[in-house]
């Protein structure tokens, strides 16, 4: 069962104040779900777009897969952090380049799985988060062996336990979870550039007639500097 946040049912964006509920995964530093609430660097540029148009959110957490369940079924306004796919447009408004991006690494245990280019990954056991999308080529190619799991924390865990050969995360998350767990995995010299992720409205939600107000209070925050200040100071902590 997911645990839930502040929930609230999605209401209409013709209501006063505007409530706001966005589905989120746990998933360091970009959105973490605690003891004390909801943080982490996508939360943080949302809370701050939030603020300034006066709309009240709340959060529901589930793992990655179920909450695009949940913006498909209408149970969650917003989404925070999904990538652009043909297949998730038909469901979704990916409403604003948002958050930054991120390079794909290829964590390893053993060194007979260090990956150098693109085809060693033939043949590996390779963990990725359920229902994510990576890159085009990685994600539609059907004769890589992938293993789905719920969470980053859980990946790496079999990672260190030979469950799997390889994990694909993106490079904040990655590094975070393993330097959070304390365990001894490798980073492969093959890595993919990222590319943005974002802020997305599920087209069945009476919140996507506010998406004009998102795209235009985004671009605020950028030129006011606040975005950068958000996202260098994530990028610092990460580094220590």
């Amino acid at each position: 069962m997911a645990a839930l946040f502040l929930v609230a049912p999605p209401t209409s964006a013709e209501d006063e104040g505007h409530s706001i509920t966005v589905g989120i995964n746990h998933a360091p530093p970009y959105r973490i779900v605690g003891d004390e609430g909801v943080t982490g660097l996508y939360v943080d540029i949302f809370n701050e777009i939030a603020d300034r148009t006066g709309w009240e959110v709340h959060y529901v957490e589930a793992p990655f897969r179920r909450v695009l369940l949940m913006m498909e079924e209408g149970k969650v306004d917003v989404m925070l952090g999904p990538l652009k796919t043909e297949e998730r447009e038909k469901m979704m408004a990916f409403v604003a380049p948002a958050f930054p991006p991120e390079r794909k690494l290829f964590f390893y245990y053993h060194d007979k799985n260090r990956i150098t280019e693109y085809d060693d990954l033939y043949g590996k056991r390779i963990g990725v988060l359920a229902g994510a999308s990576y890159f085009e080529k990685f994600d539609t190619d059907e004769e890589l062996t992938r293993e789905p799991i719920a969470r980053y924390e859980n990946l790496m865990q079999m990672l260190a336990m030979g469950r799997v050969d390889v994990v694909v995360a993106p490079e904040l998350v990655g590094r975070h979870t393993v330097s959070q767990l304390g365990i001894d995995v490798s980073e492969s010299p093959y890595q993919v550039p990222g590319e943005h992720s974002y802020i997305a409205i599920a087209k069945n939600s009476p919140v996507l007639s506010l998406q004009d107000q998102v795209t235009q209070t985004f671009e605020q925050i950028r030129q006011d500097g606040t975005y950068d200040k958000l996202v260098m100071g994530y990028r610092d902590h990460a580094s220590k």
